[in-house]
């Protein structure tokens, strides 16, 4: 079995995957509580599902962009996990896991979530015959940005306000994935790492570290 952890932002998530089926999965938002929420609540997840630590045989751990401290916690857990257990774990890129949850499409996908200040870690991606493939480097932005970067018919899926949504919208071009469809899913990361896990592409915990965006100056 393997566990999954996401704590990129506010919203923090953990799945339990086999391969074959999700065991149990997690979903909240935190108020900059992850410290004393995220061991817990793997607790009780194994608990209620039946579970304990001897059966997670590899873990899965969202890498960011994200919140500093968010990711910081959610990777510590995992790296002293997998030390002290001698787990494998494997990594994922944040926006990843949001973008491999939309069904595919022609048409090009946005996907950005939650920097803070009103501004967005943004990327794009590319459907290809294994998925949504990112087409370059995230970046910080801002609603401005998004809606300046959108000149074609494309997908935008995010973590937006319904202030945000209600500018996004007038732009022709741009056509949102609905709310439901854009919660990161702990078991989406989960999925993404056993398949990794599963191939043998696996990474080394002690170099492991978050993906951090210079949130400083967004792209106006």
């Amino acid at each position: 079995m393997l566990l999954a952890v996401d704590t990129s932002t506010a919203q923090v998530g953990l799945a339990l995957y086999d391969g074959a089926q999700v065991i149990g999965e997690y979903a909240w938002r935190s108020s900059q509580r992850h410290t004393v929420e995220l061991a817990p609540a793997v607790a009780d997840l194994l608990a209620r599902c039946g579970a304990a630590m001897d059966d997670i045989h590899a873990l899965g751990v969202a890498l960011g962009p994200g919140s500093f401290t968010s990711l910081r916690v959610g990777l510590a857990l995992v790296k002293g996990l997998a030390i002290s257990r001698h787990i494998p774990v494997v990594g994922i890129p944040t926006l990843d896991i949001l973008a491999n949850a939309q069904p595919a499409s022609k048409l090009p996908l946005a996907v950005a979530i939650q920097a803070g200040r009103g501004r967005f870690a943004f990327g794009w991606y590319k459907r290809s015959k294994n998925g949504w493939q990112a087409q370059g480097p995230a970046q910080v932005v801002t609603v401005e940005t998004i809606m300046d970067e959108v000149k074609t018919p494309s997908l935008v899926c995010g973590e937006f306000s319904s202030e945000d949504r209600q500018t996004l919208g007038t732009n022709s071009n741009l056509h949102l994935v609905p709310p439901a469809h854009s919660v990161r899913r702990p078991a989406v990361l989960a999925e993404l790492a056993w398949k990794r896990w599963q191939a043998g592409d696996v990474d080394d915990e002690a170099s492991l570290a978050p993906i951090y965006l210079h949130t400083a100056e967004p792209i106006k």
